[in-house]
């Protein structure tokens, strides 16, 4: 069983691993959309991957007690990086390829990195601020000949609405996981704590909406919630937290560079995604947005990045992939 070898992997097949996963993340939500509803679809997912993560974290002696404070910060990471911001991605995927939607995401560099600064006061760098300004603008020319369509395609709007929304509440997660973090709480430990909070959100919000909690037994669902359930979800997280912990913040931020990249590849072989020049000039500059975004400084611009203890937290929050 992979739980618990992704230590003796090196540091490059963590690196692959992590963001070839949550590059296809984007694309196996689409084998959920249908019967069941998004967010009662967000809640089976993360309570079989919470089960799983507590068995995991028992087997091997995972501490999970933080004190009440703490859990107040891991109720709110929950209710946003895993179940808000997924039941958005998934509304808003019925409108939008996958691909775009992860590009949309992809704006979350240049967010965090602003509201590290307005919140944490972590220093905010001109290239930081020029990746972000750059990020938006590939955003707008992907999106561009979107905003011709909606005339005739009115829901795209909803999608696209949707998937925005999606991204301010990845946002407000990760400024708890930096909080949390500097509290000394693991990265998995913390995700683990996530995921049960997140699926009791998405329980009492599909409650108060008067979901119809459905189940769907076709094979495509089955097969994709089991994807997004062991390997989207706990696989990635522990392949992820162990790339923090051998080589610190930086080298592991470069995930949410490549992800959006891996996710609009998989939309353009099994979506039909149509490029444009317009298209492919906006993922060229969300590619380099992310780059000057995720790049940490030092002496000439290459400085090193010096690794974390391995029972250190991270410095920065994990990509937040749906």
């Amino acid at each position: 069983m992979f739980l618990g070898i992704q230590g003796g992997l090196s540091s490059p097949i963590l690196f692959i691993i992590t963001t070839l996963i949550w590059g296809s993340t984007w694309l196996a939500i689409k084998g959920q959309l249908g019967v069941v509803s998004p967010t009662a679809s967000v809640a089976y997912r993360f309570a079989m991957a919470a089960v799983i993560s507590l068995a995991f974290c028992w087997k091997r002696g995972v501490s999970l007690r933080f004190p009440w404070r703490v859990h107040l910060a891991l109720a709110g990471q929950g209710a946003c990086l895993f179940s808000l911001n997924c039941v958005c991605v998934y509304i808003a995927e019925q409108y939008v390829s996958s691909g775009v939607v992860a590009i949309l995401f992809s704006l979350q560099a240049g967010l965090n990195v602003l509201g590290a600064y307005l919140l944490f006061r972590m220093p905010l760098k001109a290239r930081a601020v020029l990746g972000a300004m750059l990020g938006i603008a590939g955003v707008t020319l992907i999106f561009f000949p979107e905003f011709g369509a909606m005339n005739q395609n009115p829901q795209m709007l909803m999608g696209l609405g949707a998937g925005a929304l999606g991204v301010l509440f990845a946002c407000s997660g990760n400024m708890l996981v930096i909080h949390l973090q500097r509290a000394k709480v693991p990265v998995f430990s913390g995700a683990v704590w996530g995921m049960v909070y997140g699926a009791l959100t998405s329980v009492l919000a599909g409650v108060v909406m008067g979901v119809e909690w459905a189940v769907d037994l076709g094979p495509v669902y089955l097969l994709s919630m089991l994807y997004l359930s062991v390997f989207g979800t706990i696989v990635a997280f522990l392949c992820y937290s162990t790339l923090l912990k051998r080589e610190g913040p930086g080298p592991a931020s470069y995930v949410n560079v490549l992800t959006p990249v891996v996710a609009l590849l998989l939309s353009t072989l099994f979506e039909n995604y149509h490029w444009t020049a317009l298209a492919a000039l906006g993922a060229a500059l969300v590619f380099v947005g992310n780059f000057l975004a995720m790049r940490k400084g030092g002496r000439g611009g290459r400085g090193k990045i010096p690794k974390l203890h391995p029972t250190a937290p991270a410095a920065a929050p994990p990509p937040s992939s749906p």
